[in-house]
């Protein structure tokens, strides 16, 4: 194993023995060797003879403005937040059509929402599940080069290293890259040291003859890509306490990141804590038998992804239930808020070693050891987000209908596979029964989805604000009954009208959706509110008291769009309103003047306040 303290130096080497041809795997997310990447860049963009191939996920960047009030919101937050973040030069290449020729890059998961109008990241978006990217895409192409973000730990005589937050794909394919360079393939597989991760033991441990180059340069680090939580709407709460209430006791749990999943935990935490409460709010939501009673057992956890919400249980005492190998959580790779980091990098190393980071194969798929998978997954609940959920119980979760990525399938079809051959498992898929697009209210349960990631014939369970749909094994006749009995009012008629056209839906089938309203939620939230309980921030936040008041403004009008009605409207609201005490510290936070521009601004923003409520 060779040592660098210099990533230009350390690209000139990779660049000598892999030859004119590099193809490099990076891995998702923060686990990327930042400098290792932009020196490798930086030579292919100098040296038109070299060709350099980037297969690779999720590409974090810092949050950009697209507007001028945006732009006054995220300057001194982006400063604040990501200081220090070292961008990655492809990445901002691509994002200004400058890629070089002998430079490609490919993604199988992209940042949320942020490459739809990058026709070179839509075109080269490779469409696979997370399980599939280790056979399908880094062994079946020329693959030489791995490298990698990793942790370090000094506390011994001899440096110990980890995979960390990235132990997911690397796990998978490494044996058999090392195994194609016993039979004279190239290959290097390369760590880049940054102190800011946490040193993860357990599967994610890597002894440091089994790198070939470290790179090990103080000027090198930087503090890795976090993400701020957050704030959890009513709508949210609401479908976090159904979720909640389909979690047994003694079972397995996956939930995500985002807003919907620091729902679930809290409700998770609430049943938990406040029990009384919960059961209180769930009997004027619901009268089906669920699961209300504190956790006695506990939870096991089996997710692909690490997120906030699982350490926030395991303090709760919630995620306690062991695994026969003994962690409390099996994950493959994770992201979260610098809290999040913190909190890991706190802990004593045998509290760590209860978080087990390991390969993507072990924790979304069954297949390898499976009889060991099958006892600790137990009553499995697999929680995952969906963009639009039609009658029939199909989910739209990652692509527009004109075929642009708005992320990826990541393992979300994995774990809904892995339900299905689980006995007494869920898969659970949550979905806002609508959204606000150019101020108008659009549905997210659908009569048809125009492209799905979940096909009907493995549907399960749908959650959204007003229910729960239990979709397994029913007719499709019963399907669109249950999925109509959960979207929101305004828009359940038009679908048990096109069911009947379509003959899918007998005559006489009556649907009572007519309470499923906004306001209702609102009301079934005001009292706990009062006494403390479902905050915007149930967790915690890196934004300030007056970055909080302005998100709820830039929220709305952010749900206005494009609309000249919507936007007209909510001017009109404000004209001549006046900002409370908070809202006026939010205009000055966002340097709201007495200009003319400003004073639209000033309009804009209070008639969002009254909008918000």
């Amino acid at each position: 194993m060779r040592r660098f303290a210099d990533a230009d130096v350390l690209a000139g080497w990779i660049a000598e023995r892999l030859g004119p041809e590099i193809v490099t795997g990076l891995p998702l997310g923060i686990g990327k060797a930042t400098h290792v990447a932009n020196a490798l860049f930086a030579r292919a963009k100098a040296d038109p003879s070299l060709r350099l191939e980037i297969l690779t996920a999720l590409t974090l960047e810092r949050p950009r403005a697209s507007s001028d009030l945006q732009a006054r919101m995220l300057k001194p937050f982006v400063k604040r937040v990501f200081e220090g973040y070292v961008e990655l030069d492809y990445a901002e290449a691509l994002r200004c059509d400058g890629l070089p020729d002998n430079v490609h890059v490919s993604e199988f998961f992209v940042n949320s929402g942020k490459w739809l109008s990058n026709t070179a990241v839509q075109q080269h978006y490779t469409s696979v599940n997370y399980t599939s990217v280790a056979p399908d895409i880094i062994l079946r192409r020329p693959i030489n080069l791995l490298a990698q973000l990793i942790a370090v730990d000094e506390s011994g005589p001899q440096p110990r290293y980890s995979l960390s937050s990235n132990p997911d794909i690397t796990l998978d394919v490494l044996p058999e890259l090392k195994a194609r360079r016993e039979a004279k393939a190239k290959f290097l597989f390369v760590g880049q040291v940054n102190r800011d991760l946490p040193f993860m033991p357990g599967s994610a441990e890597m002894p440091a003859e089994a790198f070939d180059a470290i790179l090990d340069d103080p000027s090198a680090e930087f503090p890795v890509f976090t993400v701020p939580r957050n704030p959890v709407s009513t709508a949210d709460y609401v479908a976090g306490l159904h979720a909640a209430s389909l979690i047994r006791d003694g079972g397995t749990l996956q939930i995500g990141i985002g807003s919907l999943g620091d729902a679930v935990t809290y409700a998770l935490i609430l049943r938990h804590r406040h029990n009384a409460l919960f059961r209180e709010l769930l009997a004027r939501i619901t009268d089906e038998q669920r699961e209300t009673a504190p956790f006695e057992e506990g939870l096991y956890a089996s997710s692909e992804m690490f997120v906030d919400g699982f350490l926030d249980l395991y303090d709760a005492g919630i995620l306690k239930r062991r695994s026969a190998s003994g962690p409390v959580l099996h994950s493959a790779f994770f992201a979260g808020s610098r809290d999040f980091l913190n909190r890991l990098k706190a802990m004593p190393e045998e509290r760590r070693r209860d978080f087990d980071m390991t390969a993507v194969s072990f924790t979304n798929a069954l297949y390898g050891g499976e009889e060991e998978k099958r006892r600790d997954r137990v009553h499995a609940r697999f929680l995952n987000n969906a963009m639009k959920v039609d009658v029939l119980g199909a989910a739209q979760s990652d692509t527009l209908g004109d075929g642009r990525v708005v992320s990826g399938v990541g393992g979300q079809h994995d774990f809904v596979e892995q339900a299905l051959a689980l006995r007494g498992a869920n898969s659970v898929i949550m979905v806002h029964s609508h959204r606000i697009s150019d101020g108008e209210a659009e549905p997210n349960i659908v009569w048809q989805l125009d492209r799905t990631t979940i096909p009907r014939h493995m549907r399960d369970v749908v959650v959204t604000e007003y229910g729960v749909a239990w979709l397994k094994g029913a007719s499709d006749g019963e399907c669109i009954e249950r999925m109509a009995a959960i979207a929101d009012h305004r828009f359940a008629k038009d679908l048990i009208a096109k069911a009947r056209s379509a003959g899918k839906l007998a005559k006489g089938v009556e649907v009572h959706a007519g309470a499923n309203r906004p306001e209702r939620l609102r009301d079934l939230l005001a009292g706990p509110r009062r006494d403390g309980f479902f905050p915007d921030f149930p967790f915690g936040s890196d934004f300030t008291s007056e970055e909080r008041t302005a998100l709820k403004a830039l929220s709305h009008l952010k749900q206005c769009g494009h609309s000249k009605t919507a936007l007209a409207r909510t001017f009109a609201s404000g004209l001549f309103a006046r900002p409370d005490a908070s809202q006026q510290a939010a205009l000055d936070r966002l340097e709201i003047g007495t200009g003319i521009k400003d004073r639209v601004y000033r309009a804009l923003l209070l008639g969002a306040w009254r909008a918000a409520g």
